[in-house]
Parts: structure tokens; C-alpha cells; sequence
């Protein structure tokens, strides 16, 4: 089986290097020279975290390190499942389907050699339309009103169309890149697009920040529907990720985790997770959706078993208590 990769669009290196990795006390062997990180498209949370928590592990490990354009949770678990990636980003819908062989990139082949390294954010499920539309709910959604999904494949993509169609939505289903379904919305070529994306998505604020829009909540009618039917949970997209709102907005979401390849060394993975972990500020500088990024929420990972080095880490810095059969090589 083989993937073609993409061109690694972002790049971090340094000259400097924090004493702890420095100093020889850490073993380095079997380090890579280099890294990438598998994200998604650009203009989507994915490609914005993806290149700031690369760029905090090359600095602080003195590795080279960049993120990669890829099609998302999907394609990143197949990516590091085989070794074609180091690292990558995925979320637990599609982390479970792969898992069970139900990736779409290879239909059949269970993906266990990709795992959890530590938690992201939680990916909301929202709705936009051009106030221009006067969409206002999801029941307002006209049959057969082309909506954008997000690249093929991602979480948006392979959760979202089903969850319209729960709700009884009539639609043709477009997929792309973030940033270029906001352009067709914004041209008129798109009725509405369905993101799952950690917030502020850079789309949707650049596109705020051009038209007027609608960001559309659920229902709490609506939103249970999805819960009962989905793997996501409730949540609320906070008042102030977006101009355009002045309340919070009812909406659902799902899970993200950094995921590794299973055979990539203890103490270098080890060294990674510390260096994310160890400094939420500056994650959070980085993109907004780090709020998340916090060592309690290991134990959202109830999918994927953890590599050895991120599991170390937790147990050791976190209190996290990981069952054996969750973590890979003593399953």
C-alpha cells in the first residue's frame, strides 16, 4: 500500500535547545533528524494547530519539524498507521473506524499502529450561511441546498452529511478545502457550509470579517437527536469566537488527539508530548483551540491505544492511571 504525500507547506528549526534535552541526559537514540506533522487543509484548524505544536517540538527539541497539508483525520491515521508520517492529528469518530478497518483509504485494514500521543481540543459541529440567505436554522435549510462538507474524508466530511440527513436535511453534498468553500459561499456557489473544525475555524473569520453572516445553532431538540445517534457530545461555541455571535451557540462536538506512529522511540515521543504539554500559553498562542490542550483531558482517549512514551508522561505528570491493555506493546 502506498500514499503519496504532500508537499510540507510550514517548517520550524532552532538553534536553541532547553537544557533538559541538551544536556545528554535524555537518550536520543534512534531520534529522527527531522519531523512532520500530518494536519489538513489550509485554512482549517488542523493545518493552524498542527503547525504551531510542530513548531514548539522542533524548537524544544532541536529537531527539524514542519506540518503537511494532508485530507485529514482519515488520511492522517493512514499516514502513521504505515510509517509514511510520524506524527499526525485525527479525531476519535474516525480513530474508532479506522481502528476497526473501516478507513476508506484501505477498507478492510485495521490501523493499530497509529497512537494516542495527547489530547487536542474538541472539534464543534457548526453551521454558517450568508445572512444575504436569510438561513437562519437548520429547518430553514431549502431541499436540496448545496452544502459544503470539507475535504473529503475529514471528520466533517464523513459525520456531517449524515447528521443532516438525521435531521431530515435535503442536500448536495460539495466537498474542498476551508478556505475555498468560504470563497464559494461567498460567491453564491455554496447555499451553506458544515464545518467540524476546532474554533475560531480561519475560515469562517475571514469570511465574517468580509460579509455578513449567519452562524446557525441547533436546536435542543436537535441537538439531542445528533447525541443519541453520533459520537459526539453537547457543546457551546463560545459567544466570543466570532464577531457575528452575541450569545453562545448550541452546537455538538468530538474529540481530537495528536496521534504518533507506534514504533517511533519511547523517549523521543516522550520528549514531544513535554514539550506541548508543559506550556498551555504558549500552545494557545499558537491557535485559540489549545484552551483544551490540557493533561486532565487524557482521558478522553477511549479509542486508540497510547504509544509508550505518551503514556509515561501522563502516568507520570498527569496521574494518569492507563490500563496495560491501552497501551501499545503491553496489550
Amino acid at each position: 500500500m502506498s500514499f503519496i504525500k504532500i508537499v510540507t507547506v510550514a517548517a520550524a528549526t532552532s538553534l536553541s535547545v532547553t537544557a533538559v534535552y541538551a544536556d545528554g541526559h535524555v537518550d536520543r537514540t534512534g531520534w529522527p533528524q527531522s519531523f512532520t506533522v500530518g494536519t489538513g487543509s489550509q485554512g482549517g484548524t488542523y493545518f493552524g494547530y498542527g503547525s504551531g505544536w510542530a513548531g514548539i517540538v522542533a524548537e524544544e527539541l532541536g529537531v527539524s519539524g514542519g506540518a503537511e497539508v494532508t485530507g485529514g483525520p482519515m488520511q492522517n491515521m493512514a499516514l502513521v498507521h504505515t510509517g509514511d508520517l510520524p506524527f499526525g492529528m485525527t479525531t476519535m469518530g474516525p480513530a474508532a473506524e479506522s481502528i476497526a478497518g473501516g478507513n476508506p483509504i484501505a477498507p478492510g485494514l485495521p490501523m493499530t499502529n497509529a497512537c494516542a500521543m495527547f489530547p487536542m481540543y474538541q472539534t464543534p459541529f457548526s453551521i454558517t450561511a450568508l445572512s444575504s440567505s436569510g438561513i437562519t436554522s437548520v429547518a430553514e435549510i431549502p431541499a436540496g441546498a448545496r452544502i459544503g462538507f470539507g475535504p473529503a474524508g475529514s471528520t466533517s466530511d464523513t459525520y456531517f452529511p449524515r447528521m443532516m440527513e438525521e435531521l431530515g436535511v435535503d442536500f448536495e453534498r460539495r466537498n474542498g478545502g476551508w478556505s475555498d468553500l468560504g470563497g464559494q459561499l461567498q460567491d453564491g456557489l455554496l447555499d451553506v457550509i458544515a464545518f467540524a473544525a476546532g474554533v475560531p475555524v480561519p475560515a469562517v473569520s475571514q469570511l465574517e470579517a468580509q460579509v455578513d453572516v449567519n452562524i446557525i445553532e441547533f436546536t435542543e431538540e436537535e441537538q439531542a437527536k445528533i447525541t443519541a445517534a453520533f459520537p459526539v457530545a453537547p457543546f457551546e461555541i463560545a459567544a466570543d469566537s466570532y464577531t457575528t455571535l452575541e450569545a453562545p451557540a448550541r452546537s455538538v462536538s468530538m474529540w481530537n488527539f495528536a496521534i504518533a506512529n507506534c514504533d517511533l522511540p519511547e523517549s523521543f515521543v516522550y520528549a514531544a508530548v513535554d514539550a506541548v504539554m508543559s506550556d498551555n500559553e504558549r500552545m494557545v498562542t499558537s491557535h485559540r483551540a489549545a484552551r483544551s490542550t490540557l493533561p486532565e483531558f487524557w482521558d478522553r482517549n477511549t479509542v486508540m491505544p497510547w504509544h509508550p512514551g505518551a503514556a509515561r508522561w501522563f502516568t507520570e505528570n498527569a496521574g494518569a492511571e492507563i490500563s496495560a491493555d491501552m497501551i501499545h506493546g503491553d496489550m
